[in-house]
């Protein structure tokens, strides 16, 4: 990641320094171009969703610093996970609605989890994966924003961990857990939690 004061100017954006926001935006737009491309890889939706657009649409939905409360890079790029993630999965949800018939698609967390699949199915199976991270966000909260941030995001383990002010160590003991109960969500069966 680049070495640019953004926790100052995210401070500044917040107390309402409309520059201040615009350099945070000329600060961090290849990061999100990065993690916007990392879910592209992913999910190979429909071609008007491209890296550009997720992106542009991600910052309007960030585009009012003074109502939100950022503590510095990590927790913006957090936040941003969980935007491109809410983003995403609208638009899986719309193109769901497209398909016909149902079923359900099995879903894993692994790198190829929706890629390579361009149609409906791909959308379907992002729209259950994004059901089952609500239900686990419920009752684990924390554990919802680890996936955000390294599956959604696409953050390291170090980067999920300063986003989230925990340990990786932490964060990767809810990886791991979040996988084993995704899994079990997505599969309909039983996990523990």
């Amino acid at each position: 990641m680049t070495t640019v004061p953004i926790t100052r100017l995210l401070d500044r954006a917040g107390e309402g320094d409309a520059e201040a926001w615009n350099a945070v935006f000329d600060g961090v737009y290849d990061e999100l171009r990065l993690l916007a491309r990392r879910q592209r890889g992913r999910w190979t939706g429909h071609a008007t969703l491209d890296t550009t657009a997720l992106v542009h649409e991600a910052w309007l939905k960030l585009a009012r610093p003074d109502e939100l409360s950022l503590r510095d890079r990590g927790h913006f790029f957090a936040l941003a996970s969980r935007v491109m993630r809410q983003i995403l999965c609208n638009y899986a949800r719309d193109r769901a609605a497209q398909k016909r018939g149902g079923g359900r698609e099995r879903v894993t967390l692994d790198e190829g989890v929706v890629g390579g699949d361009s149609g409906p199915a791909a959308a379907v199976a992002l729209r259950d994966l994004d059901d089952a991270l609500t239900r686990l966000e419920q009752s684990h909260a924390r554990v919802a924003r680890v996936v955000e941030c390294r599956f959604f995001g696409g953050l390291t383990v170090q980067e999920t961990a300063d986003a989230l002010g925990v340990s990786p160590r932490t964060v990767k003991r809810e990886w791991r857990f979040a996988q084993a109960w995704l899994q079990g969500e997505l599969a309909g069966g039983e996990h523990d939690g």
